[in-house]
């Protein structure tokens, strides 16, 4: 019983090797998040940075996303960008961490893994903890997998 309210994280967790060299990968994921982020992650409708200047170390964007029909808006905080190898940020309304990390495998290859935490189930999401462990496991693989064939197909249209 003790258990029941105690705050387990979700974490879903997907990596794969792609064809670009870490700063370019980079560039794709963090300094053009306005741009990118709503094309390897379709659920999201809206973006918009709140604060002035580029993307950064401190930058709070809102955004608007329908989840499987649910419509919910929130706002996040970039916590870490590590120009060429990470850039992790944080909801600021709702608990939830997104973490990009890059890894140059070569001069022309970088992994990427990304990591997804829901930081809080709700109460009255508690029932479907499964589900939604498996929602969010399936929802990192399809991340990486869409950054993979949005980078390789703008690296090969620039051949």
């Amino acid at each position: 019983m003790l258990g029941l309210f105690k705050d387990n994280p979700v974490i879903g967790k997907a990596s794969t090797i792609i064809q670009s060299p870490p700063d370019k990968l980079f560039d794709f994921i963090g300094n053009n998040l306005l741009v990118n982020y709503p094309r390897w992650s379709p659920e999201v409708k809206e973006l918009e940075k709140i604060t002035d200047g580029p993307i950064n170390l401190g930058t709070i964007c809102r955004q608007v996303r329908i989840d499987q029909g649910n419509r919910s808006e929130s706002t996040f905080k970039v916590k870490v960008f590590d120009n060429g190898s990470r850039i992790c940020f944080e909801g600021v309304s709702n608990p939830y961490r997104c973490d990009y990390l890059i890894e140059s495998i070569n001069p022309l290859d970088s992994r990427i893994t990304f990591i997804f935490e829901l930081l809080r189930l709700d109460l009255h999401v508690r029932p479907f903890e499964k589900l939604v462990r498996i929602a969010v496991q399936d929802g990192t693989e399809r991340t990486v997998i869409n950054i993979k064939k949005l980078i390789e197909a703008d690296q090969a249209s620039l051949n």
